[in-house]
């Protein structure tokens, strides 16, 4: 009787420590988008955009939404690492999820952070095709120059913020390596 107590009492405990662990995750919640099929985004100025008109850059997709606590402890980052990157070939591309009443925020959101990356609205069926198994959000995707999904980060975390520069560097280094003329990596 004595170990069936014991079971009980820790199971309460081992419950509430996750849910203590999910509360803490570093991630907001949105819900799911239905696909629309166009597959790109439509930029503050209106003009529309997609992955492909990148190639030739290390393209890293942000979804976030200016409420979403993580997404504004993951924006200075971003910032930063567009800054530090630019002259390499990376281009950082955030897009909005947190919904229509988001929209108006967005402006502020940019100036507050000093973006200079440009933010859009992604398509229902970006949105579908890259959050249908996991809506958190931040969420970062980062894209070689030929277009090819390198790594996912979901959630955002300092610890985290190293390995997506770490992942950056390395496909900015491969990238470009592998675009050089052979004679010209002989030198």
């Amino acid at each position: 009787m004595t170990l069936q107590i014991r079971k009980w009492t820790v199971a309460p405990i081992a419950v509430t420590a996750m849910l203590l662990g999910a509360i803490l995750f570093t991630a907001c919640t949105r819900h799911p988008a239905q696909p629309s099929g166009s597959g790109g985004w439509t930029q503050a100025n209106s003009q529309r955009a997609k992955l492909a008109d990148y190639k030739g850059k290390v393209v890293v997709l942000d979804f976030y939404a200016t409420w979403c606590e993580p997404c504004r402890a993951e924006t200075p980052h971003l910032v930063n690492l567009q800054k530090k990157y630019a002259d390499q070939g990376l281009q950082i591309v955030g897009l909005n999820v947190g919904g229509d009443d988001d929209r108006a925020q967005v402006p502020a959101y940019a100036k507050e952070f000093e973006i200079q990356y440009p933010l859009a609205y992604p398509d229902d069926d970006i949105v579908g095709d890259l959050l249908s198994d996991n809506q958190n959000i931040p969420q970062s995707f980062v894209y070689d120059r030929n277009g090819k999904l390198i790594k996912r980060f979901i959630g955002f975390e300092s610890s985290g913020a190293a390995q997506l520069e770490s992942v950056i560097k390395q496909a900015l280094t491969v990238s470009a390596a592998a675009t050089q003329p052979a004679n010209q990596s002989q030198r």
